[in-house]
């Protein structure tokens, strides 16, 4: 897997990778991460395809993600520690 770019956000790292013709799209959030693949074949424009995928609309749903996630991780830990 190589490291194609990363993106700067205040909320959570964002780093593009390719690898088996494949953008691998990967957020991370403290603990939490969540990874989106693409074929490279689907992108017209390449990486820069990446970059136009990658719209504030998307984000704002990636970080929407990650509160449901904190929520689920935590009650299921709670459950576990009772």
């Amino acid at each position: 897997m190589r490291i194609l770019a990363e993106l700067p956000h205040p909320e959570c790292k964002i780093s593009i990778f390719s690898m088996n013709q494949k953008f691998i799209i990967k957020f991370e959030q403290g603990t939490l991460e969540q990874s989106y693949k693409i074929a490279e074949i689907d992108l017209v424009d390449g990486i820069n395809g990446v970059f136009e995928l990658l719209d504030n609309a998307f984000i704002t749903e990636v970080l929407g993600n990650f509160n449901t996630m904190r929520t689920s991780f935590l009650n299921a830990f709670e459950r576990y520690d009772s």
